[in-house]
């Protein structure tokens, strides 16, 4: 007879992300996640498979949380150029908080720490920013067609100039003590857009 899982999966793969969103991949042992989670290495083995595996979850877990809400932010009907303002200000609100600095993004640290020598989490993080990317451009060509953005701007080349000053954001905001640093460079960005 199978044995009864004594722990919530979903909660704790949600503990796992929050530790590993925290600590970061190398940093974070076996241990600390059987300490954190609660449950038993051979459940965590046998639930989510090894380190590795939970980690690539994890980020799963991270990317399905963060692009639902941003897909409602840009796919709103109406003008779309104050959404996309309003997404860049928030980005750089973020990075400035003291609260959510530490942390950084999840996808963003990812892209630092392992996308270089892991395929796997390189894949994940690309397939991210290509989401990102592919709602900023969308809600800026919904803006220009609907005549909020002037016609002389390429809204592929803004919307990754956008993505890449979001990343900007992330990574300065996680190391500067100076949140006008990131709080200027979005506004300036914002200029570009007319």
């Amino acid at each position: 007879m199978a044995r009864t899982k004594e722990f919530d999966p979903d909660a704790a793969l949600q503990s796992a992300l929050e530790l590993f969103w925290r600590r970061g991949y190398e940093a974070t042992s076996m241990a600390d996640l059987v300490e954190h989670l609660g449950i038993g290495r051979a459940s965590i083995y046998a639930t989510f498979g090894s380190k590795h595996e939970l980690y690539l979850k994890a980020m799963d877990r991270y990317t399905e949380m963060r692009n639902q809400p941003l897909l409602a932010e840009l796919s709103q009907p109406g003008p779309a150029l104050p959404a996309v303002r309003a997404m860049v200000r928030r980005f750089a609100a973020e990075a400035a908080s003291p609260e959510k600095r530490a942390s950084g993004c999840f996808i963003t640290n990812t892209a630092a720490e392992l996308a270089p020598h892991d395929p796997a989490a390189a894949r994940r993080v690309e397939i991210s920013w290509e989401h990102v990317e592919t709602l900023l451009h969308s809600a800026l060509a919904r803006a220009q067609a609907q005549g909020e953005l002037p016609e002389d701007h390429d809204p592929r080349a803004l919307a990754r100039m956008l993505f890449v000053l979001l990343q900007g954001l992330r990574i300065v905001g996680k190391a500067s003590n100076d949140p006008a640093r990131v709080r200027d460079a979005a506004e300036q960005a914002l200029a570009l857009l007319g």
